[in-house]
């Protein structure tokens, strides 16, 4: 991926209330393969993290200036180095006003994937580890910590300077320790959630499980359609892109590629064409299995309501339509 600008700054707080501390780079960095190689790493972190949020900028004021000198940026009316001056500067002091923040080092890069221009901004952690030196010495070594990625945002500014109407250029990580921890980040980007990826993401398992009861499909082909909505959905997620539905719906059937989309269409679910997956609400849809002194159970959890019922409170499975195979051996075991 093409870097087009990049630079790091450090900035110095403890969650005490003392007074944060900036230390400002003058220039950009230089072109490297570790340069390269960071990046890399730190979108494949970013990707794999769950609690995700996507949104949109407020609009610019004196409360959220940041989209202004990100379009000032992007118009050439400043230099990167003045755009992420700015920024830091600002997150600087909404840090000194959240007692719970932490300082770090604060990264800024403009890069391109495809004909796509992002802008990804970290608060990166060191973590302290060993390495054996050349000498053959055994020593102490500090090394980014990307798996102790907390605060970090990216930006899609493509998709933001050509589609007004977008509401989901933005995504930032909410935040581990709760929602007050990572509010004076969300509040540094200026942005408000738009698209609710967990929401959306059940409703398209709703829609989808609606799908296969009205199809009234055989076992074999709704497992083979929910295999190609969860791994589609998954890796569309790992990669960082949305989920469309139109694409999902020629992946779940080829010979009737809008089967499914005109399904949703025409039940008003209120989906967006295009939106974020959220993995642990995937990773919950896959099956439902159990097993327990000789008794083994597993099924797809879209089977949940139709063919099988939970009643909580007699403690109970309800199976409709048992396999053919099954039955036979029921049937023969009575006789």
């Amino acid at each position: 991926m093409p870097i087009r600008h990049c630079i790091v700054h450090l900035i110095e707080k403890k969650p005490d209330g003392t007074p944060a501390v900036l230390h400002a780079r003058d220039s950009e960095l230089g072109e490297s393969q570790a340069m390269e190689n960071l990046l890399a790493d730190l979108n494949e972190s970013y990707n794999a993290k769950q609690g995700k949020a996507w949104g949109f900028f407020h609009e610019e004021s004196g409360a959220y200036p940041f989209s202004g000198w990100l379009s000032q940026y992007m118009d050439g009316n400043q230099d990167f180095t003045t755009f992420s001056r700015q920024a830091v500067e600002h997150l600087q002091k909404l840090m000194e006003e959240s007692n719970l923040s932490t300082g770090g080092h604060v990264l800024f890069a403009h890069y391109q994937q495809g004909m796509t221009d992002y802008l990804a901004i970290a608060l990166l952690h060191h973590s302290e580890g060993v390495t054996v030196t050349e000498s053959l010495d055994v020593a102490a070594a500090r090394h980014l910590d990307l798996g102790q990625l907390h605060l970090a945002t990216r930006i899609n500014i493509s998709e933001w300077r050509n589609n007004k109407q977008s509401k989901q250029y933005i995504s930032f990580i909410k935040g581990k320790n709760g929602k007050k921890v990572s509010e004076y980040f969300r509040d540094f980007i200026g942005c408000q959630e738009g698209v609710d990826g967990p929401g959306e993401t059940r409703t398209l398992l709703k829609a989808f499980s609606d799908f296969v009861e009205n199809e009234d499909l055989p076992e074999e082909q709704a497992r083979e359609k929910t295999s190609a909505l969860v791994g589609y959905a998954s890796s569309q997620a790992k990669i960082g892109e949305p989920v469309s539905l139109e694409e999902l719906s020629g992946l779940i059937d080829e010979e009737r590629p809008k089967a499914f989309y005109d399904h949703i269409r025409n039940k008003d679910y209120g989906m967006a064409p295009e939106f974020p997956a959220d993995k642990r609400t995937l990773n919950q849809f896959r099956r439902f299995t159990g097993r327990a002194e000789g008794l083994s159970i597993s099924f797809e959890s879209h089977l949940l309501g139709s063919k099988i019922e939970y009643d909580e409170a007699r403690d109970m499975l309800i199976i409709r339509q048992l396999p053919t195979q099954l039955v036979d051996q029921l049937k023969r075991r009575k006789d």
